[in-house]
């Protein structure tokens, strides 16, 4: 009899790894977290090569990005003052834009960090700022299952849903309300939102990972 119940204790054991291991995921930022570089900006880059004339608006743009970083300009400021640059070229030009997305990552997909790509898992959740347009090709083509990024319809330079600083917690939830955040990575305090919810955080600059906070401890590290 006391051979019957180690086996059901074993076996509850089991099922309650599993419903932890379904639950608990690691979560990464994405531009200079597991890809090196800013990429929204890289692409604004690309489309100068196509058309030089953009470069007029470019010294109000990096500044307006620059507020933007140092939080004193909202996302949904910074791309609806400046998302017509990219919108009017398109129109202009008749840019078929998944086929520009798809040319960007060719030349780009080199850029997501080997550090990732060795300890990738497949619940692994990226959430990110940067528009829907231009993260759902690469997610895919690196194997991202789970993506929350900023809802960005191209043709009206429109904001749907905006993955930034604070609402990233609320993005986050709304896709997996029970979930555990066990390992956050960002370069950014701008998501410092989100590490309340996680175990652990690590603060990424450029190949160095930084152990930032752990819940172990209840504090920064």
């Amino acid at each position: 009899m006391i051979e019957y119940h180690k086996y059901i204790l074993l076996f509850l054991l089991f099922c309650y790894g599993i419903f932890l291991t379904d639950t608990a995921m690691n979560v990464y930022d994405f531009d200079e977290t597991i890809y090196d570089g800013e990429s929204s900006i890289q692409f604004i880059l690309f489309f100068i090569k196509k058309d030089p004339s953009i470069l007029r608006h470019m010294p109000t743009v990096f500044k307006a990005f620059r507020l933007y970083q140092n939080e004193n300009l909202s996302f949904e400021d910074f791309v609806g003052r400046y998302s017509y640059i990219l919108t009017d070229f398109c129109s202009r030009n008749k840019i078929d834009m998944n086929k520009a997305v798809c040319e960007f990552w060719d030349k780009h997909i080199k850029s997501v960090k080997p550090f990732y790509r060795k300890q990738q898992k497949d619940d692994d959740v990226i959430i990110t700022a940067s528009p829907s347009f231009m993260m759902e090709d690469i997610a895919e083509r690196i194997g991202i299952n789970h993506l929350i990024c900023t809802d960005f319809d191209i043709n009206t330079g429109k904001i749907r849903a905006a993955c930034f600083r604070e609402r990233k917690v609320g993005m986050f939830f709304d896709r997996f309300p029970d979930a555990v955040i066990d390992n956050f990575y960002t370069d950014s305090m701008n998501d410092k939102f989100l590490f309340p919810y996680s175990k652990k955080v690590f603060i990424v600059k450029k190949k160095e990972i930084l152990p930032y906070y752990s819940d172990e401890v209840g504090s920064a590290l």
